[in-house]
């Protein structure tokens, strides 16, 4: 029987060449494919099989006396510096008048300070605090949280435009850091102890950023269900929540987090930075948290998951309470919509669609049907998953 041998030896070396070109591409797409698979697999088993994070308390928890923690101060031990009010209205919610009003809702909405447009925006549309008092009779109030523009040479010019919107407007609450993605746990830390201090009668909370949309109507709608009901409204903390969610390894990224800050494959549960609401007895635990755990990490709403975690408070999600993206557009989701997130242009044009009186005009049991069926062709596509998810159409 006759070998070819020269064919045998070819096909090892398409073999090799083969294994070859293989391993390399792997060595080369090995951190993106951890990244994005096998970091999501170990931070799912930490999560549901171990579900233990009592490490928190050891790790985070600063070594300080009774002398380094002074109440309403953002001075713990040193690490968190004092910053001071650059601008400030500490009788937002009637301090001064020693009769507190009787707020139901205070919205604070984080924002940069060149996004004058977006915060005008806002306050003609779902932050008009005139508007939402007479027509959903409760007392709503909306401020901006702010730190200093990033840029030396812009900064003195914005921060004087800042002064005379906030004549206008009196709503700006800014302290002297810089306004950085890096600073985002400080701007949390500033939400947390203004609430504290300036407005602790507030029933609830709600943090949300300046390009996410808020539909006040059904969000008071919401809120007030949940005080009229058995449980009431307490140990609330309500939004778009992240299960098991791993640190993002990937050196190029923004949210990357190296393993000496954070060396645990999983994140405890919290809750999509971009808009939540808790009550005034979670707000008041978050802020006693702030006081003893280290702000190392500036993701902030990881830091708030650890927060809570420390003070045993679990998120609760809400199935219309969006993700990293828009929220589809349609009279059907309209009715339900909480926040949708990713809207810097179209903010006047979304809160006249969503509050239109025909969307909550009486549909019918056959009009019922169709929604639900338009709800279900467009949450429960997969490139609409990091908004509402497919459980939302038949909520």
């Amino acid at each position: 029987m006759f070998v070819n041998f020269r064919r045998i030896h070819k096909c090892r070396c398409v073999q090799l060449l083969t294994t070859g070109l293989f391993l390399c591409a792997m060595m080369v797409c090995w951190e993106e494919l951890d990244h994005h698979i096998l970091s999501h697999i170990k931070a799912y088993t930490y999560r549901y099989l171990i579900n233990s994070y009592d490490f928190l308390n050891s790790s985070f928890t600063i070594a300080s006396n009774n002398n380094n923690i002074k109440d309403g101060s953002h001075s713990v031990a040193g690490v968190i510096r004092n910053y001071t009010y650059l601008i400030n209205h500490p009788d937002k919610c009637g301090r001064s008048r020693k009769i507190w009003e009787d707020v139901f809702l205070l919205l604070f909405v984080k924002s940069s300070p060149e996004n004058f447009e977006q915060r005008q925006v806002i306050r003609n549309t779902w932050g008009n605090e005139s508007l939402i008092a007479s027509e959903l009779g409760v007392s709503v109030k909306v401020v901006f949280a702010l730190g200093m523009h990033q840029e030396l040479r812009w900064r003195s010019r914005v921060q004087l435009a800042l002064l005379q919107e906030d004549q206008t407007y009196d709503d700006l609450i800014q302290q002297n850091f810089l306004d950085t993605f890096h600073n985002l746990t400080t701007k949390l830390i500033l939400q947390f102890h203004w609430v504290h201090d300036y407005c602790p009668q507030a029933h609830f909370f709600m943090s949300a950023d300046d390009d996410v949309f808020v539909h006040v109507p059904n969000l008071v709608k919401y809120l007030r269900q949940l005080v009229s009901s058995k449980s009431g409204a307490k140990n609330l903390w309500v939004g778009h929540v992240h299960r098991g969610s791993p640190p993002d390894r990937y050196k190029h990224s923004k949210y990357h987090v190296p393993y000496d800050l954070y060396p645990w494959p999983s994140y405890p549960d919290y809750t999509a930075g971009a808009g939540y609401v808790v009550s005034a007895d979670v707000a008041s635990k978050i802020y006693h948290a702030t006081l003893f755990l280290n702000p190392s990490i500036y993701i902030d709403d990881v830091f708030m998951g650890i927060c809570a975690k420390t003070m045993g408070v679990s998120p609760q999600e809400h199935v219309y309470f969006s993700g990293e993206a828009k929220t589809p557009y349609h009279s059907c989701v309209y009715d339900h919509m909480i926040t949708s997130h990713g809207h810097a242009k179209d903010m006047s044009s979304l809160w006249q669609a969503a509050t239109d009186p025909k969307v909550y005009s009486s549909r019918g049991y056959i009009g019922d049907v169709y929604c639900t069926a338009v709800r279900a062709m467009l949450l429960c596509l997969p490139h609409y998953q990091s908004t509402y998810s497919c459980m939302a159409a038949f909520a």
